[in-house]
C-alpha cells in the first residue's frame, strides 16, 4: 500500500521490454513520469524509449538491485515474469500487481481454483498430474482440450484430444507435466473485460469487448454498444470485478470469457496486466488501459474511462510483412492511413516472423456501421480475412 500517491517526477519501473512495457513507457511519459525497463533483449521495444533500460535477466540479482534504486514503483508488462523476481522486488519498493496475484495466472490450476471460489463458473475440467488422475478422468469431458498448468499463451502449450486414447498421448507429449484437461463447449463468441483497481480496493473497467481469435491469436476485438448482448456484457463485468476483488488485485487485468450457444458464460483465463483486446482504448476512450495501469501504479485516483467513439483494432501479424515473398516488405500503410479513423501503432521489432506481433491497427469512427466499413477496408487492403465477428 503506498503512504501516498506517486506524482509525476517520480520513476516508474515495469518487468519487461516488450509492446505492453513500450506503451506503459510512453503513458506514464505523458503524465511526467521517468521510467525504467528490465528485460533481458538489450534492443527491447520498451527498453528503446525508456530513460533506463536494466539488461537483465528477470532473477538477476544484480539487475533487480538496479531497478529498485532507479523506480519508486514497479508493474510488469506480462504474465510471465517469475513471480519470486516480483516478491523480490516487493521487499524494497510498492509492486503491482504483487507476486502472489501474477503466481496465481502463472497457474492454470491456482487460477481455475481462484474463479471457483470467486463463484465464477469455467467449463467443466480436471487437474492432471499423475497418471491415477489421467485414469480417473471422466468420459463426459471428451472430447475436451489439454492445456498445460503454465507457460500457455496464444494457443501455445493446448491440444484437441477426441478420445481416451488421444488424451494419454497428448500428456505423454507435454512431458507429462501438469495440466488441466477441459471439456469443450459449444461456443456462440469470446469476450473480455479490462478492469482498473487500486490500492484502496476502488475499481473501474472498460465495456466488455468481442474478441475473434485465429490460430489462438487475437486478431480483431470490437468495442462498441453492438459488439455483444447487454446481458452477457453485464454478466462479463460482473464476474471480473469479482475475480479482481478476491485476488486483492491491484493494476490493471484482463479476464476473457467464452459466451456459449445457450447464452451462459464461462471465464477462460486472466492476464495481470493491460491485453491485446485493450489496444483500442488507446485511441476510443479518453483514458487508455496504460494509462490505468500508470495510475493504479503511482496511487493516483481511478476514475470511470468514457468511450468516444466505436472502435474495431486488427491485430498486425509478422505474416503481414511476409506475404509477398522471402523478403520482408512492409505493408501498404499509405494505402490503409487513407482510410477515415485510422490509427497505426507498431511497436518497434526489428524482425518480422510468422505469428510475432508487430502492431496493430485501431479503426474509430461516428458510428457501429462506419467503423464496420472501414475495418472491412483496411483488411482487404492488408490481405487479411473478414474482420468482423460471425
Amino acid at each position: 500500500m503506498l503512504a501516498q500517491p506517486l506524482l509525476p517526477g517520480a520513476t516508474l519501473g515495469v518487468m519487461g521490454g516488450g509492446q505492453l512495457g513500450r506503451m506503459f513507457v510512453h503513458a506514464a511519459q505523458q503524465a511526467g513520469y521517468f521510467t525504467a525497463v528490465l528485460d533481458p533483449d538489450a534492443d527491447s521495444p520498451a527498453g528503446r524509449v525508456s530513460h533506463h533500460h536494466v539488461h537483465a535477466d528477470y532473477l538477476d540479482s544484480d539487475g533487480l538491485a538496479r531497478l529498485s534504486r532507479l523506480a519508486d514503483a514497479i508493474t510488469t508488462e506480462f504474465e510471465n515474469v517469475p513471480a519470486r523476481a516480483l516478491a523480490s522486488l516487493a521487499g524494497d519498493r510498492p509492486v503491482a500487481p504483487g507476486a502472489e496475484a501474477v503466481s496465481i495466472a502463472q497457474d492454470r490450476i491456482r487460477e481455475k481454483a481462484h474463479f471457483m471460489r470467486c463463484g465464477v463458473a469455467c467449463a467443466p475440467y480436471a487437474v492432471i498430474e499423475t497418471a491415477d488422475q489421467l485414469t480417473a478422468v471422466g468420459d463426459d469431458l471428451l472430447p475436451g482440450i489439454l492445456k498445460t498448468a503454465s507457460l500457455g499463451y496464444d494457443g501455445k502449450g493446448q491440444q484437441n484430444v477426441a478420445s481416451r486414447s488421444d488424451l494419454g498421448a497428448a500428456w505423454a507429449a507435454t512431458g507429462q507435466v501438469p495440466c488441466v484437461l477441459e471439456k469443450r463447449l459449444d461456443l456462440d463468441f469470446e469476450c473480455s473485460v479490462i478492469v482498473a483497481r487500486g490500492h484502496d480496493g476502488a475499481a473501474v473497467h472498460f465495456k466488455a469487448q468481442r474478441n475473434l481469435h485465429r490460430a489462438g491469436i487475437l486478431a480483431v476485438t470490437e468495442a462498441h454498444d453492438e459488439a455483444l448482448p447487454p446481458e452477457a456484457a453485464q454478466r462479463a463485468i460482473d464476474a471480473a470485478l469479482a475475480i479482481a476483488d478476491g485476488l486483492n488485485y491491484v493494476g490493471v487485468l484482463c479476464v476473457e470469457f467464452f459466451v456459449l450457444k445457450d447464452g451462459s458464460l464461462v471465464v477462460n483465463e486472466m492476464a495481470p496486466r493491460p491485453h491485446n483486446s485493450g489496444h483500442y482504448t488507446i485511441d476510443a476512450c479518453d483514458l487508455s488501459q496504460f494509462d490505468l495501469q500508470v495510475r493504479t501504479l503511482a496511487g493516483l485516483p481511478l476514475v470511470a474511462p468514457r468511450q468516444h467513439s466505436p472502435a474495431i483494432m486488427l491485430n498486425l501479424l509478422g505474416e503481414l510483412w511476409l506475404a509477398r515473398g522471402a523478403k520482408p516488405m512492409e505493408p501498404d500503410w499509405a494505402a490503409v492511413l487513407a482510410l477515415p479513423g485510422t490509427q497505426l501503432h507498431l511497436y518497434g521489432k526489428m524482425e518480422a516472423r510468422p505469428g510475432r506481433k508487430m502492431g496493430h491497427l485501431n479503426i474509430t469512427g461516428a458510428s457501429v456501421a462506419e467503423v464496420r466499413t472501414t475495418a472491412q477496408q483496411a483488411a482487404a487492403l492488408l490481405g487479411l480475412p473478414s474482420p468482423l465477428a460471425a
